[in-house]
């Protein structure tokens, strides 16, 4: 299982994430957003994905961003169209391998066909939690939902993901519906302020799933 840290902000907290090896490390550049990232990002791993998060961006900016900061993957939060997914990827293919993850909030329902027109276009989806903001609501929806999930393209599973939910998560882990759950992504559950995580508490919510996933 792989593990995603997102909403990062501040330089030596990047570091010290940094350190617990996370597959990802998610870089929220969206001014309307307090985790809004405009600072430096320190030397990392070359295992750690750094990973941009978009809303609605001009594809300039994204592709400016992804220059600047050298970045790995790229987290569209928005309502990106597949014509916008394919103009990015363009732009990239041929120079550097791009992950490319969609995001979807769900509820309490959600109709799978949404899904359909992307699927040849992503390399993953994210699930995140439907509410006010666009992520870190700090709020989990109903995995029962990903039961009727139709498709093999694999997922990051987000929204509201904390210390709190490790049993839960042990148990949604070993149904079928986590078949395709290739990440789990934490933000707001871990922070001390917005943008400032506690590594105490990741650390220990790493080596609780890590053991459940064995």
């Amino acid at each position: 299982m792989k593990l995603k840290v997102c909403g990062m902000k501040y330089v030596e907290n990047i570091q010290q994430v940094a350190a617990l090896q996370p597959d990802y490390l998610g870089f929220i550049f969206y001014d309307k957003s307090k985790r809004n990232f405009d600072g430096m990002i320190p030397e990392l791993p070359k295992s750690i994905k750094k990973t941009g998060v978009f809303v609605n961006a001009k594809i300039d900016e994204v592709v400016s961003k992804i220059k600047q900061y050298n970045l790995q993957a790229v987290q569209l939060h928005g309502d990106e169209s597949v014509n916008y997914i394919n103009e990015l990827k363009c732009l990239f293919e041929r120079s550097r391998e791009l992950e490319i993850i969609k995001v979807f909030g769900i509820k309490d329902k959600f109709d799978f066909d949404v899904l359909k027109p992307y699927l040849e276009v992503v390399d993953y989806f994210l699930f995140d939690t439907k509410g006010k903001e666009r992520g870190g609501n700090g709020i989990t929806f109903d995995w029962k939902v990903l039961e009727k999930y139709p498709f093999t393209k694999p997922f990051f599973l987000s929204g509201g993901i904390g210390l709190g939910e490790v049993k839960v998560l042990q148990s949604f882990l070993r149904k079928q519906e986590s078949k395709y759950c290739y990440a789990l992504d934490i933000n707001s559950q871990f922070e001390i302020k917005a943008g400032l995580k506690s590594v105490d508490n990741i650390e220990k919510f790493k080596n609780e799933i890590k053991i459940s996933t064995h």
